[in-house]
């Protein structure tokens, strides 16, 4: 379910309040399989578990949030950094 694009306009980062934008789908696909070989940790350290169906990353690259049934969950704790990810910032 894709995110109304009046929300995605006031979407930002919780903490540097850089703007975030839907993560492309051949990124979001990398992202997924580090996931699935679990190496992928959030910003709090516990590993990220289950497939992300969409996807915002910060227009800086450094954060992306997932989207669950269409709604982003946008808690710093929950930030996924992408320097853990090559190839998806």
């Amino acid at each position: 379910m894709p995110i109304h694009p009046e929300l995605l306009e006031i979407l930002c980062d919780p903490i540097t309040k850089v703007a975030v934008q839907m993560l492309a789908p051949e990124k979001l696909a990398i992202l997924n399989a580090a996931v699935t070989q679990g190496k992928v940790k959030d910003a709090k350290g516990n590993a990220v578990e289950g497939n992300v169906e969409e996807a915002l990353i910060t227009t800086d690259g450094k954060t992306i949030y997932r989207v669950d049934s269409g709604i982003p969950i946008m808690l710093a704790e929950h930030g996924i950094p992408t320097d853990q990810v090559p190839g998806v910032a």
